[in-house]
């Protein structure tokens, strides 16, 4: 296996890194206190081809790979892990699911503005009851004519209120059958499609998340992604390759904590040294260094494995949790490497430490992380 970065990895690594100097670092705070979602900035980012890294050109896409996709959300994260997650939901969840399972003529119709940011797109499987337990969904899509009918509502739906474009699963069989749910794009506009409360988060507050709202939402046959009762395996294997996402959103917020770390451990000046020649903060720097270094080894497999079209349910699994666990605790301990100054908004730490939180609960919490990874290795 080749550890080193490619010249396209690189080149990329290096541009993500420019632009988000250049135009997210300056707003990170105005943004996070004031939960604002910059749409503007999605834009650029579409500019840029990262709105559509998976996608085919043929589409409109950049036709990159999975590992350039981890440096991508990588170098954003470091800086910004709200636009991270907004990034990575985008590409992987609503644009990914069109890739993966719409038809030539859905495609043709949405991935070009999906992958060049002129549209914004969201994925709704969430409930307010169902969490883990996504099977037990009570958004209900009854059949009348050429159209379904959609009632109920998702929550923690990132973009619910700034997306163009959803995917939405609803129930259009028994609840609890996983074959009884599909899945459609419905477009911003559609008469009975709103959106509902935003969220007041802890951490990750300049990435939109808020409810979707049908009521009595009329939406044509033409928009079902795949086959009817579809939708629930559909989502599976969507969140197989979301797991990659989260993954790199942790390694890039945890890489921005241990960087911010270990440059004040450098800097700051305790009993006439650096802090960084004492034991107590060296050994916390070498366990956040080598937990870091495990984390992307593990997301790197994961893509290998995605890339070559290969079985990557359990190693996706064991990225994603090992890298968001990782994740929480090289924030916290950036946090007690800064002393008191880590808890103040005038120091990064604090923001990443709240950012952290979400990597571990967003896209299958860690302990179904477990039990998707103890249902396989049970199978071996």
């Amino acid at each position: 296996m080749n550890f080193e970065y490619t010249e396209t990895q690189t080149m990329i690594a290096a541009s993500v890194k420019d632009f988000a100097q250049q135009f997210i670092k300056p707003h990170i705070m105005e943004w996070d206190e004031k939960q604002i979602f910059p749409v503007e900035l999605f834009r650029k980012i579409g500019e840029m081809g990262f709105m559509g890294i998976l996608v085919p050109e043929e589409y409109g896409g950049s036709g990159l790979g999975y590992h350039e996709y981890i440096s991508i959300l990588e170098e954003i994260s470091k800086v910004d892990g709200s636009i991270g997650l907004s990034v990575a939901a985008h590409n992987s969840l609503c644009t990914g699911h069109i890739l993966q399972f719409g038809n030539e003529t859905q495609k043709n119709k949405w991935l070009p503005k999906l992958a060049t940011g002129q549209s914004i797109g969201a994925w709704g499987l969430t409930e307010h009851n169902t969490g883990s337990d996504a099977g037990g969904m009570s958004t209900t899509a009854v059949e009348d004519g050429d159209f379904y009918v959609l009632n109920g509502a998702k929550n923690f739906i990132t973009h619910a209120i700034s997306g163009d474009i959803a995917v939405v699963i609803a129930r259009t069989g028994e609840k609890g059958d996983s074959h009884g749910m599909t899945a459609f794009v419905i477009e911003k506009g559609t008469p009975g499609f709103s959106s509902g409360k935003k969220e007041d988060k802890l951490g990750m507050r300049a990435s939109e998340t808020a409810e979707l709202i049908f009521d009595n939402c009329r939406v044509p046959k033409e928009n079902i992604l795949g086959e009817k009762g579809e939708g629930f395996i559909q989502s599976m294997k969507i969140l197989d390759g979301g797991r990659i996402s989260i993954g790199a959103l942790s390694l890039g917020i945890a890489k921005g904590a241990y960087e911010a770390a270990l440059k004040y451990s450098k800097e700051r000046v305790q009993f006439g040294k650096p802090i960084s020649s004492f034991q107590g903060i060296s050994f916390k720097l070498a366990d956040m260094a080598t937990e870091i270094e495990a984390s992307e080894l593990l997301v790197h497999k994961a893509a290998a494995l995605k890339n070559a079209k290969k079985p990557m349910t359990k190693i996706g699994a064991m990225a994603k949790m090992y890298a968001s666990e990782t994740c929480v605790k090289v924030a916290n301990e950036a946090v007690q490497v800064h002393g008191g100054y880590g808890y103040t908004k005038d120091f990064p730490v604090e923001k990443f430490y709240r950012d952290s939180k979400l990597c571990t609960i967003g896209e299958g919490t860690t302990e179904i992380q477990k039990v998707v990874i103890s249902r396989n290795i049970l199978k071996e």
